[in-house]
């Protein structure tokens, strides 16, 4: 059976009982043959049903599906128990947050085998439930919303220097070593810059096709844009390089604000400067959510979204840097730890 194995998907889970039946449900619809594929779920000690609903699917597919604990919970462990237990040529790096087309993985093959890439993705739609995600995700699908993503926003089929999750050839693990375990978020960021670092290529085909379910409200937005806004900034000191301009725009934005109306009580002519951009700001965030919304309510709500998560973004990379400084962070001594 082992030899088999062509395609091995990893997936780290945790608490993904909303999500994973649906998830898996596409797997099962894949046109790739199931028996030339194993899919590795590795939990990271879930408090809900996650782990109950994988083992009913793993008594229906015994062959098919195999299930591992990841103590740390976090997914660049998870990845790397994933991929030292699988035995497939290509590595498939999915997420239970997401359903995947029925050629996901044929298509994902494919491009493996006829580029020269040594990682291959598609493009996401983002989605998610009731009228508040609905909002969310037409603004993470927008450029103003999460910039020149191309991954989110439809993107042309190349060259890139990201895709999401990824399908591997299985020697880049072995030529540029496993996910980096430091990192709590960004780790397929810094996995794509090692291999482009090294000579390496990302292609992004709009062919391939996947569903991303985001948070379908204020706050979970908001915590999400925190944490990610505090990660590029932690992942840009371990990792310089690793991280784009575009993930860091609103931390410029947030600091140019603070900076603008600090100076102001010195020069009142910075507060002209402040006036201006949060006008220039403004006209944006009306021209994008117009474009985006389906109705007026829907304008409205997408016209408080777009700050909300910018300024929340911008905030959590203020707190990132003030983690740098942490005796927390110093005492885990990062910055000297090896992949």
């Amino acid at each position: 059976m082992t030899s088999s194995i062509i395609v091995s998907v990893v997936m780290p889970v945790y608490n993904e009982e909303k999500y994973i039946e649906k998830c898996i449900d596409s797997l099962l619809l894949q046109d790739y043959p199931t028996e030339k594929m194993e899919w590795i779920f590795v939990d990271g000690c879930s408090n809900d049903k996650t782990v109950e609903i994988l083992e009913k699917y793993q008594k229906k597919y015994p062959e098919l599906i195999k299930i591992f604990k990841n103590p740390q919970k976090i997914v660049p462990f998870a990845m790397n128990i994933g991929i030292e237990a699988s035995c497939g040529k290509y590595i498939v790096r999915l997420d239970a947050h997401a359903d995947y087309a029925t050629d996901y993985i044929s298509k994902c093959i494919y491009y493996l085998e006829n580029t020269d890439a040594e990682n291959v993705g598609g493009v996401a739609q983002t989605k998610a439930n009731g009228f508040m995600g609905n909002a969310i995700a037409k603004m993470l699908s927008s450029k103003f919303g999460v910039g020149n993503s191309q991954f989110r926003t439809n993107g042309e089929s190349g060259y890139v220097d990201t895709v999401p999750f990824g399908a591997f050839k299985r020697e880049v693990f072995s030529k540029y070593g496993g996910y980096d375990e430091r990192l709590v978020r960004n780790q397929d960021n810094e996995m794509n810059f090692r291999i482009r670092k090294n000579g390496g290529k990302i292609y992004l085909s709009n062919e391939i096709h996947l569903s991303y379910y985001c948070r379908d409200s204020i706050k979970g937005i908001s915590s999400m844009a925190r944490k990610n806004g505090m990660w590029n900034i932690i992942t840009m000191k371990l990792c310089p390089g690793a991280m784009g301009i575009r993930h860091f725009i609103p931390f410029a934005f947030v600091l140019s604000v603070i900076g603008l109306a600090v100076l102001g009580f010195l020069y009142s002519a910075f507060w002209l400067l402040l006036s201006a951009e949060l006008l220039l700001y403004l006209v944006l965030d009306i021209i994008f959510s117009a474009t985006k919304a389906s109705n007026i309510k829907e304008f409205f709500t997408l016209l408080l979204l777009f700050p909300i998560f910018h300024v929340a973004y911008g905030i959590g990379s203020l707190s990132g840097i003030i983690k740098l400084f942490s005796k927390d962070f110093q005492k885990k001594n990062y910055i000297n730890k090896k992949i």
